[in-house]
């Protein structure tokens, strides 16, 4: 399994990260489409679910 993020870390290195699901699983877990990649630098701190400000887990994608 790849290696999960969560809100607030740091980015190891430069990529894309995608969401992978909240950290308070009983909320909705529905982001838009367009949420679920973001783009960080490394040192740059894993933001919230943008849709409704949760904890979210994030992986790498490349």
């Amino acid at each position: 399994m790849a290696e999960r993020y969560k809100t607030g870390e740091k980015a190891p290195e430069n990529g894309t990260y995608e969401f992978v699901g909240l950290v308070n699983e009983s909320n909705e877990n529905a982001n838009a489409e367009e949420e679920k990649n973001i783009e960080l630098s490394s040192g740059e701190t894993f933001p919230p679910s943008q849709s409704n400000q949760d904890a979210a887990y994030w992986k790498k994608t490349n």
